[in-house]
Parts: C-alpha cells; sequence; structure tokens
C-alpha cells in the first residue's frame, strides 16, 4: 500500500513538472477572441486580433522585420487568464492590406496605427511587449506617448542607428558568418554603392516575378540563417514551401534603406522618456543581428530597467533560452 502511495506521488509530482515544463515552452495554444480590420489610412487597413482575458492586463504585441507579420504562436507568452493580449500585422505586413505595400509606410506612421488600435479597442494604459524591430517600434511608441505605457519588454534590442545598419549589410555579420556574408554578397549589384538595401528592394520591385522571388528568398535565407544559434539550410529551405517572404524582405529593406525614418541616435537620445515605466531587456549573448552592446547601452542610460542576457542564445524569439526567458519576464506584469 506505502509502495502504491509512493509511485501516486512520484506520477503526481512528474505530472506537474511536465506541465510546468510545456508552460515555459510556452502557454498551450490560443483562438482570438476577437478579429478584425483598422482602416488607419485611405490606402491601408490593418489586422488584429485579440486573445486572453479581455478583462485581463492588455497587452500590445508589435512584431520584428519590418514587415514580418504575427504568428499564432505569438500568443503563447502570456497567461491567458492574466492579459488582454493584442497582436496586430504593421502596414504590408501579414494579413494587413495591401499587401508589401511601402507607400505610406514609415517608422511615424506605425506609431500612429499603434496609438489608433489602442483608442479603437477602448485600451487605458498597456504593456508593450517587442522583439527586433519591434523593440525598435516599441521604443519609438513609448517615446510618442509615454503617458499610455504601463511596461515594456523587449528582446534583441534595435535602435535603428547607422552603425546598427551597417553592422548588418556592410560586414559586421560576416567576421561571424562569413559563408553566409558572401553569398549575400553576391546579390548585390553594385558593391561599391554602400546603400545595398536600397539595391535589394530595387531588384524586389522589378516587374519580373523570377528576380523578385530570387531576391526575397535570398534576403530571407540571409537573415534566417544568422538569426539562430544553429539552424541547418534544409530547415530554413523548408520554411518556403508555405511563406511567401516577399512582402518581409520588401519593406524590411526599405526600412533600412531609409534609416528606418528615424533621426541618428534619436531612440537612445530620447530614452530618458521612458525612465519611469518599468522595463525588461532581453538580448541573446550570441546575437548577432542585435548584438548585446546596444541592450547594455540602454539599460545604462535607464538604470529603473532590467537587464537579461541569455546564455547559449542567438537572435530568434524561438531560441529556447530567450523564449524561457520571455515568459518568465512576463510572470513579474500579471
Amino acid at each position: 500500500m506505502k509502495k502504491m502511495i509512493l509511485l501516486l506521488i512520484l506520477i503526481g509530482f512528474l505530472v506537474v513538472h511536465v506541465m510546468a515544463q510545456e508552460q515555459e515552452d510556452f502557454y498551450p495554444k490560443l483562438e482570438p477572441y476577437k478579429t478584425g480590420f483598422l482602416k488607419v489610412s485611405d490606402l491601408h487597413e490593418i489586422y488584429y486580433q485579440c486573445g486572453g482575458n479581455p478583462e485581463g492586463k492588455p497587452v500590445l504585441y508589435l512584431h520584428g522585420g519590418p514587415g514580418a507579420g504575427c504568428m499564432d504562436d505569438d500568443f503563447r507568452y502570456f497567461n491567458p487568464e492574466k492579459f488582454n493580449i493584442i497582436l496586430h500585422d504593421q502596414r504590408g505586413s501579414g494579413k494587413s492590406k495591401p499587401w508589401g505595400e511601402i507607400k505610406e509606410n514609415t517608422t511615424k506612421n506605425l506609431i500612429e496605427d499603434v496609438e489608433k488600435l489602442r483608442k479603437h479597442l477602448n485600451l487605458d494604459k498597456v504593456i508593450i511587449f517587442g522583439g527586433s524591430w519591434g523593440s525598435t517600434l516599441a521604443l519609438a511608441y513609448a517615446e510618442a506617448y509615454p503617458q499610455n505605457v504601463s511596461g515594456i519588454i523587449m528582446r534583441g534590442i534595435f535602435t535603428a542607428t547607422r552603425e546598427e545598419i551597417e553592422h548588418y549589410y556592410l560586414g559586421g555579420v560576416g567576421r561571424y558568418f562569413p559563408e553566409t556574408y558572401q553569398e549575400f554578397l553576391s546579390y548585390i549589384p553594385d558593391p561599391k554603392n554602400k546603400n545595398y538595401a536600397a539595391q535589394i528592394v530595387e531588384k524586389l520591385q522589378s516587374p519580373d516575378k523570377e528576380i523578385r522571388d530570387k531576391y526575397a528568398k535570398a534576403w530571407a535565407m540571409y537573415e534566417g540563417k544568422i538569426a539562430f544559434l544553429n539552424i541547418s539550410d534544409e530547415v530554413l529551405s523548408g520554411f518556403f514551401k508555405y511563406w511567401n517572404p516577399w512582402g518581409f524582405s520588401v519593406i524590411e529593406n526599405y526600412y533600412m534603406a531609409n534609416n528606418c525614418f528615424l533621426q541618428e541616435g534619436q531612440l537612445l537620445a530620447n530614452a530618458d522618456k521612458l525612465k519611469d515605466i518599468p522595463m525588461i531587456i532581453v538580448n541573446g549573448r550570441y546575437d548577432v543581428i542585435c548584438p548585446p552592446i546596444t541592450a547594455y547601452t540602454l539599460h545604462k542610460k535607464l538604470p529603473k530597467s532590467k537587464l537579461v542576457i541569455v546564455e547559449s542564445a542567438g537572435h530568434s524569439a524561438s531560441e529556447p533560452g530567450i523564449k524561457k526567458a520571455l515568459i518568465e519576464t512576463m510572470h513579474s506584469f500579471e
């Protein structure tokens, strides 16, 4: 009898342990309780979806890219019982219309879209959650509307300075991924013209679909390879079976060609506006796209912020260490 009781206790412990591990590895899949389109200009409509608890603390999730759009799993960083989770596809991204459109598509436009969405959903103060380009937009929105932000969680910090953009395009990445970078360079028509992003945009807008597809895939392969600590070319290539990377590729390069429509150093210069907003900054130790020095610099400008450097992790939010850190981080905002 005692052995049976001990066995049941052990089984119970294992079940709880497995459930805890699954929670760390993401909350369960979530169906949105509301979806819709918000017309933000004569040209653009942004798609949004709300999930979790409508009476919970509102969290606005800002996706990366720019141009990447949201995925269903983006709901799963948050406790659905505690948070009202709002995802939206930024202009030209995901299900927003028109797809891949770069007209009327600037950082200022995206900031105002976030504000319009907040008002449309009758939200008061919101928690902002963004990674990579999402961290850029999170900083830009919070600096424009600090009174509407109750907390900020960011991952893979990118402040869109020339140094950060040049690191990406002009050889910094090549110190760590030399063969991947050389493959990327083979697609640049004129290496003497250092605005590589503008050259890629021109190719992505070619009337020849074959050229557009070639450059879209090349760009997505380049970024995908350097975003992970370890990913095979075969796995990356498999993504294109169900994902067309053209919209993402054209919008991202369009933004980078235009310095993300920000003044040089603007986001760090204005960071003091956020000094009283609770902030947690997460960065992979081996993030080649957004090296941790930027996260550290931002943290030093905001002493009340918390910096989490995740060892054995690259850039992607799906890296196990990054994912776990983000989910744990959200517990402090419950």
